[in-house]
């Protein structure tokens, strides 16, 4: 699962969710925005910056990094990359502090001994995902983090629970959550066919189409098939795209097709083909393709 993609996509778009792990949050915590830094002339990336806005006062700046493999130098790295950073822009910062993210206690370099008072001092927050309570007062983001390291068993009611929720906000929020949400259960269960992430997820249609995760497959398709028509000659290329979009949604959505019906789709002119693609997520079982086939 590409966790890291994900907690960049969470904390750039909802970057106060951070706040919602610790005991307390700085003033103007919805004005923080987070950034990922590189140390100039040394081999260090900060992964998670996140800066107070310029009106901010104390200026305090948080470090995170998300840890999901174990490392026994990890602390050796994450506080040269802290004080490094912090003697290049020390006369802007009046404080700092961390926040390391693991899924369990067991992630953790296992001798710590040399940074005892720092991991000691309220400057460091350690948090353990396994660890955190889960109800529907825990903001929508904290869920969504939850929800990368939840038992298979349990996802489920989580992710049907986030949805739920996130149809009571703004939507704009709504999408971001929904976008992020099938992105985790995406990865997280490769497994699963179109259709099954659907059915966890709880969505509609018009929500499927909306999603990130669709729009990012039709891209994918469409410029496939954009490519191959160089080769092969505009109107060919269109219709193979439109190909390449229709079986990998209907693969998406039921699994592995048939080759017989593999093949009648592929015999379908251009405007069939559109208007296929514009029905598929109206079916609800792989018999419904061989129906509308017969009618076309």
């Amino acid at each position: 699962m590409r966790r890291d993609s994900i907690f960049y996509q969470l904390f750039q778009q909802f970057p106060s969710s951070l706040f919602d792990l610790l005991p307390t949050a700085p003033p103007q915590a919805s004005d923080y925005h987070f950034e990922s830094i590189t140390v100039k002339e040394t081999a260090f990336q900060l992964d998670g910056v996140f800066l107070p806005p310029e009106s901010g006062n104390p200026r305090v700046v948080y470090f995170c990094e998300v840890q999901f493999q174990k490392d026994e130098q990890f602390y050796e790295r994450f506080f040269s990359e802290i004080f490094i950073y912090l003697y290049r822009f020390r006369q802007t910062l009046a404080n700092w502090q961390a926040v390391v993210i693991y899924p369990n206690r067991q992630t953790e370099q296992t001798n710590c001994t040399l940074y005892a008072l720092l991991l000691n001092s309220p400057q460091i927050h350690r948090i353990y995902l396994d660890e955190l309570e889960s109800s529907e007062t825990t903001s929508l983001p904290v869920q969504l983090i939850q929800l990368t390291v939840i038992q298979s068993t349990e996802a489920k009611e989580l992710a049907q629970s986030i949805v739920r929720q996130a149809k009571a906000e703004p939507p704009e929020t709504q999408q971001a959550i929904i976008d992020l949400a099938t992105t985790i259960i995406a990865y997280k269960f490769t497994h699963l066919t179109r259709q099954e992430v659907e059915e966890m997820l709880g969505f509609t249609t018009s929500e499927l189409k909306n999603s990130r995760f669709y729009q990012e497959i039709t891209a994918e398709a469409l410029e496939q098939g954009r490519e191959e028509g160089e080769l092969i000659g505009q109107q060919r290329g269109r219709q193979e795209g439109e190909q390449l979009l229709v079986l990998r949604l209907l693969s998406q959505r039921f699994g592995a097709l048939p080759p017989g019906l593999e093949a009648e789709i592929k015999s379908l002119s251009l405007d069939d083909l559109e208007e296929l693609a514009l029905a598929i997520f109206e079916f609800q079982k792989m018999d419904d393709i061989g129906a509308w086939l017969q009618r076309h």
